[in-house]
């Protein structure tokens, strides 16, 4: 087991489930605002940020693209449009969020290329070297074991593909960290709670962002499951990482 602060923080400090219970059930209640809550909180900046993740898996042609923590399948449906892969699995642990992915394939009429399933990062279900693309978005956070994630991400895939991951990360700009930090803080779990009546699920946001091993550690942990050539682009000041690795 990896010993990372950001795997010990759970959404509900006074359960004693398992972060991945409590991250499951945080994500269900929130399911339905999600989408929502994402374009507003970010300005619609999260959309420029998924695009430009996923370009970085055009490089060659896709067959089978693994989405994991797919949630309501945002990052599947742009990859499909942006990048054309042959076929997108999407895994998350949360039903209730793939339940409003599904609804969105299916008015896309895309239900025979994108497919959504129950599945932990940490014992992904299928074989060693399946897919031959992965990303991540907004999820690495959530995983209960950092290492053992990404070792299961690099076991189903095939050599020569890319794991590209979009996280959170903390800006270092004098000006901008004060303002980043009250918006994280104070404003976010506020309208968190006033659309979805969930306030723990983003004070969450924030408390695992500061967590996060972000920037070199977390390039540390991607060499450590055996990726190579990885490297770091920020985004927005610093509030927002695109990783690459290559297998």
């Amino acid at each position: 087991m990896s010993q990372f602060a950001h795997d010990k923080i759970v959404p509900y400090s006074q359960s004693n489930a398992a972060k991945k219970e409590q991250v499951a059930s945080m994500f269900d209640s929130i399911a339905k605002k999600y989408d929502f809550l994402n374009r507003f909180l970010s300005l619609g900046i999260d959309q420029g940020w998924r695009k430009k993740a996923i370009a970085y898996l055009s490089d060659k042609k896709i067959n089978h693209l693994l989405d994991i923590a797919t949630g309501t399948a945002d990052m599947s449906l742009m990859a499909y449009k942006q990048i054309h892969p042959s076929k997108i699995t999407g895994i998350d642990i949360s039903e209730g969020m793939m339940q409003y992915g599904r609804i969105k394939i299916a008015q896309k009429k895309l239900a025979d290329t994108i497919t959504l399933s129950l599945g932990d990062s940490t014992a992904i279900p299928f074989e060693d070297n399946t897919f031959d693309g992965a990303m991540v978005a907004f999820g690495v956070r959530n995983f209960a074991d950092l290492e053992k994630g990404l070792s299961e991400i690099y076991r189903v895939l095939q050599p020569n593909s890319k794991l590209v991951v979009l996280e959170f990360s903390q800006p270092t700009s004098i000006w901008f960290k004060p303002i980043y930090t009250l918006y994280m803080k104070w404003i976010t779990p506020t309208i968190g709670k006033l659309f979805s009546g969930n306030k723990d699920a983003y004070a969450y946001l924030n408390e695992s962002v500061i967590a996060f091993p972000e920037g070199a550690n977390f390039i540390a942990v991607f060499e450590k499951a055996g990726f190579q050539q990885v490297k770091q682009q920020k985004l927005s000041l610093g509030i927002c990482s695109i990783y690459v690795g290559s297998k």
